[in-house]
């Protein structure tokens, strides 16, 4: 297992499993493969990236082998992948309530326009300190 130093560096002294380093690849490429959904479709980026079946199997795949990251530096990432999951299903779903009403339905258009970019950054920037093999903010 690897210990995670305080740089969010990967511990030199003790090795991750490389086969568990290319699953979390393939999370963050499943959650990307969401959002290009999103891009070229007529689904938002939004709605693919919560109910589309690539990010869903990314999340469900985070949970089943969730038990062999723990410790290691990709633990925070399956952490990561999984809030950033889960908090923009709750901010898309707090726009859908402010949507209701057609008064406040700017405002759910303004909600799921930064959560777009929001969904954006979360999953470019957790997919480039993996290439760099460094742990993500707790």
């Amino acid at each position: 297992m690897s210990m995670v130093d305080p740089t969010g560096q990967a511990s030199e002294s003790s090795l991750v499993d490389p086969s568990l380093v290319t699953y979390t690849h393939v999370i963050y490429a499943l959650h990307s493969l969401s959002i290009l959904i999103g891009l070229t479709s007529a689904v938002t980026i939004i709605g693919a990236f919560l109910f589309g079946v690539p990010s869903i199997l990314g999340v469900i795949l985070n949970y089943v082998r969730r038990p062999d990251v723990r410790g290691t530096f990709l633990e925070t990432h399956f952490r990561w992948q999984i809030r950033t999951f889960w908090l923009a299903f709750a901010w898309a779903a707090g726009g859908a309530l402010l949507a209701i009403t057609v008064i406040l339905l700017p405002l759910a258009f303004a909600i799921w326009g930064l959560l777009t970019l929001w969904v954006g950054y979360r999953v470019l920037r957790g997919w480039l300190n993996l290439r760099d093999r460094r742990a993500m903010p707790v």
